[in-house]
């Protein structure tokens, strides 16, 4: 049976995902909610996986050591779009592809609104006060509002098109002064990758970070929005899960199990 390595099909993963070589093992591609599913039922030998899981269920899954997909400050892709300001909406749509960002959601707004998970885009702010869009479907509405790029990324708006877009890591930021954690590898406990496994993920990174500028044209591309956004989205992360990302993640355990 092939070792089976889960990833999300986002643009923040590139750096990692681009450049391997999956030889003697298969890359899986899918949403955060599925790979939890499937690093948890044991259809994933190993994945990246949203923190709030990780998180939930660290009695029987490890991290990697040096691996995580964290921002501090702006993360551009995990955006509340509302038609009010963000302290002001009560009924709220929320992705159903991501419990991380669900849960910095509520923990940042609090409990005291009407929080429904639903599909959909930036229509649902017609029925719904705001809407919380998540990976390239946020980078895609955050780049459709923009009339124009700026000439600094500095000067991006917050309010494109007047929807109120407040990024969640940024608030997050303010709030403790620290990096937020999105994501981390994970195994089961007892049952590391092989060294040739873990050798090509430190490999691919290595290469996706040189070569950053080549990934952010190819993405760019995809996703059809202006590649110096797309560029200046990518080296803002932080994939390498220092003493910081973890002090992040340790307040963020804090804070949702208090």
């Amino acid at each position: 049976m092939s070792y089976r390595v889960g990833l999300p099909p986002y643009a923040n993963v590139a750096p990692l995902a681009r450049y391997l070589r999956p030889q003697g093992f298969e890359l899986v591609r899918a949403v955060p909610t599925e790979l939890n599913r499937g690093l948890l039922e044991g259809e994933l030998e190993l994945s990246l996986v949203s923190s709030v899981f990780y998180l939930e269920h660290k009695d029987r899954l490890e991290p990697l050591p040096d691996f995580a997909v964290a921002v501090l400050g702006r993360v551009y892709s995990v955006n509340l779009f509302s038609r009010v300001p963000f302290e002001q909406a009560r009924r709220i749509a929320l992705t159903t592809e991501s419990a991380t960002s669900v849960r910095l959601l509520r923990l940042l707004l609090g409990e005291d609104r009407v929080y429904e998970r639903v599909e959909g885009g930036l229509e649902l702010l017609d029925r719904y006060d705001g809407v919380l869009l998540i990976g390239d479907r946020a980078v895609r509405a955050y780049a459709e509002l923009l009339p124009s790029l700026p000439e600094s990324v500095h000067d991006l708006p917050e309010r494109p098109s007047g929807v109120h877009v407040t990024d969640l890591a940024e608030a997050w930021y303010r709030r403790t002064r620290l990096p937020f954690v999105f994501a981390v590898w994970a195994h089961p406990k007892g049952a590391p990758p092989p060294p040739e496994v873990l050798a090509e993920l430190r490999r691919a990174r290595r290469e996706g970070l040189a070569r950053l500028g080549e990934v952010a044209r190819a993405e760019a591309e995809r996703l059809g929005v202006a590649w110096p956004l797309l560029l200046h989205y990518l080296w803002n992360f932080r994939y390498h899960f220092e003493a910081p990302d973890r002090e992040g993640l340790a307040a963020f355990a804090r804070l949702v199990s208090g």
